[in-house]
């Protein structure tokens, strides 16, 4: 006699779901601010919103993201407590460019089978970045999958929510000639380029995640996963101290194209390789993958995380606040009107936007 189905016999085990959430409850505790309304757990996340009475003019911004194909490096590892973090810096670090503080997020998890502690931990990495974020978790979902979705597969995906008074807002329209651009250093590749990363550490330098990479001083797998720098509470302290225009997030499409977005279409930026030196990740993709220095810095961020368009009065100020918060930070160039002979190294990334030009050689 067959047996009768149930769901945990179609491959989806709630019971396994329910420990998972229990797992990662005292972590999403450490996220909650004062705003947030009501228990972890119910199906909607609360936020009270009231504050937002004393603005001008309250924008909500919203971002949505990923982490990429770097979750495969996460699971040659089977280390799962840092892609999270990497997630909220995704989603977190767009919001902060437009000059808005981030809120609370929201996480989606898809897996092939849940196992608990697996879930936990991918969950406890997202909770330690809303932490160094400043916002807070107020929800989320893992989803299983059985059939799409290898045993030990599984992908991640946030959204977050801020807000930002309307006379705050940054963006390229703010931007004048003589502007200083100030770059901030990234922690390494960050979430961006892992398809090709992967091909030249994988395929064509063929190591393994446990190779020790004498470049790097450690495992070409630690290398990979080093998290996505966070800098929402940096460059908000830095929009309340100077007078900040423009802020662009170094992601896909690499610096001049993402640099090019948030410049008006009248202005131009050469900006100058010589004012710093690319940490050794970015050189290992170049060498063991012969890849053209313009197509590593179509691809990869090349040590910059974000760069800041702020007035030339503020700018030693900008550098010294960021610098004694721990990030490294030095001007790259300076805005100046654009030319009729002006070529930008990549479009502006979305639309239009100003000409990004990378110029001299890079310090090493």
């Amino acid at each position: 006699m067959t047996e009768p189905l149930s769901y945990a016999s179609a491959g989806v085990d709630v019971e396994a779901g329910e420990r998972a959430v229990e797992l990662m409850r005292a972590a999403i505790g450490k996220t909650q601010r004062p705003e947030v309304f009501g228990d972890f757990g119910g199906f909607a996340g609360l936020f009270d919103a009231s504050a937002m009475k004393t603005m001008t003019q309250p924008l909500l911004a919203t971002s949505t993201d990923g982490v990429g194909t770097k979750i495969d490096v996460a699971q040659r590892m089977d280390i799962h407590d840092t892609v999270g973090i990497d997630l909220v810096a995704m989603v977190v670090d767009d919001l902060v460019v437009c000059g808005a503080e981030p809120l609370f997020m929201t996480d989606y998890i898809a897996v092939g089978k849940v196992h608990p502690e697996r879930v936990a931990a991918i969950v406890t990495g997202i909770a330690r970045g809303c932490e160094l974020a400043g916002c807070a978790l107020v929800g989320g979902e893992t989803a299983e999958h059985p059939g799409l979705l290898g045993e030990h597969e599984y992908d991640i995906a946030g959204a977050g929510t801020g807000v930002v008074d309307a006379p705050k807002l940054l963006g390229a329209q703010k931007v004048v000639a003589g502007d200083v651009a100030i770059a901030i250093g990234s922690s390494g590749l960050h979430s961006n380029g892992y398809s090709l990363a992967r091909h030249i550490a994988f395929n064509i330098a063929k190591l393994d995640v446990h190779d020790t990479v004498a470049e790097f001083g450690r495992t070409l797998g630690e290398e990979l996963l080093e998290p996505t720098r966070i800098y929402s509470k940096e460059l908000l302290a830095l929009i309340n101290a100077v007078e900040v225009h423009s802020i662009s997030h170094i992601t896909g499409g690499g610096i001049a194209a993402n640099v090019a977005r948030v410049m008006p279409d009248h202005l131009a930026l050469d900006l100058d390789r010589s004012t710093w030196n690319p940490l050794p990740i970015f050189q290992f993709m170049q060498q063991r993958g012969n890849l053209a220095q313009l197509e590593a810095e179509k691809t990869f961020n090349m040590g910059i995380g974000m760069l800041a368009f702020v007035s030339p009065v503020h700018a030693d100020q900008a550098i010294s606040l960021l610098q004694d918060r721990g990030l490294s930070a030095w001007s790259v160039g300076v805005a100046r009107e654009r030319t009729a002979t002006d070529i930008s190294d990549a479009p502006a990334k979305g639309g239009n936007g100003g000409v990004v030009q990378l110029v001299g050689n890079y310090q090493n």
